[in-house]
């Protein structure tokens, strides 16, 4: 354990080492903040007033946008990995829909939904859920068939083979799908609050990107990635607690 502990010490402040030699040797902190001004430019940010704001406005977006997609990605993901007739019907139109850029529908979703948070929460939902439904139809399949039918030779009716076999089985990968897919769910946010936001941590970015505000600029991109370590810890730690056998 703190060999590991180490490592990961090392590994952050090699990217720092780069970091430092990037912005002070190569870009001259030009338009690439050195980790010291970033950290200043977060100060600043702090200080302004707009910071909880902007980080409680895309969060909730994030909450509601990214709780849709994997209600359906769950729902869906687990009954085309579990039933034939299923995955026949609905393997063709995923696989399709799955290949269209998400934020290519931003322009759409704005005419379609309006301004508000619908079009935003809309850009989370479509960019994540076919990966979601397909990641989780995945785990689904992975259940071991001899414990499917030992189920249904004890008499177990196909409801409770789901819900007593083969959910407690995938959970433990559907929180893995959720750690890995909630990354692209922020790119999908950033791109929303880039055309049409008020308010939130990528419309931030917009206003500091004309102001040429680069060390406060890189300082939400700070914000972006504490939020994101913040998550997959948190998840990490829900699915050893929940399913302790998947402990890792």
């Amino acid at each position: 354990m703190s060999t590991r502990i180490a490592l990961a010490v090392l590994g952050i402040v090699v990217m720092l080492g780069f970091w430092w030699l990037a912005a002070d040797v190569i870009m001259k902190r030009e338009f690439l903040p050195n980790p010291t001004d970033t950290l200043g430019g977060l100060q600043t940010y702090w200080n302004s007033g707009d910071f909880w704001s902007d980080v409680w406005a895309s969060s909730l977006r994030i909450l509601k946008g990214y709780s849709i997609s994997l209600a359906i990605g769950a729902v869906l993901g687990l009954l085309i990995g579990s039933f034939r007739s299923v995955e026949a019907l609905w393997e063709s139109p995923i696989g399709f829909l799955r290949y269209v850029p998400a934020t290519a529908l931003t322009p759409l979703f704005l005419v379609w939904l309006g301004l508000d948070e619908a079009p935003k929460v809309a850009l989370v939902v479509a960019g994540t859920v076919f990966f979601n439904v397909v990641m989780i139809a995945d785990v689904a399949r992975l259940v071991p068939r001899e414990m499917i039918l030992t189920a249904y030779t004890l008499g177990a009716s196909r409801a409770r083979v789901m819900s007593r076999v083969v959910l407690p089985h995938c959970l433990p990968g559907m929180i893995d799908v959720a750690r890995v897919n909630l990354a692209a769910a922020w790119p999908m946010l950033v791109v929303a609050e880039l055309l049409a936001a008020t308010d939130g941590l990528g419309y931030r970015l917009t206003v500091l990107r004309r102001g040429n505000n680069w060390d406060q600029f890189f300082a939400v991109l700070l914000v972006f990635a504490i939020i994101g370590i913040a998550s997959d810890l948190f998840l990490r730690w829900f699915r050893n607690r929940v399913s302790p056998w998947a402990r890792s």
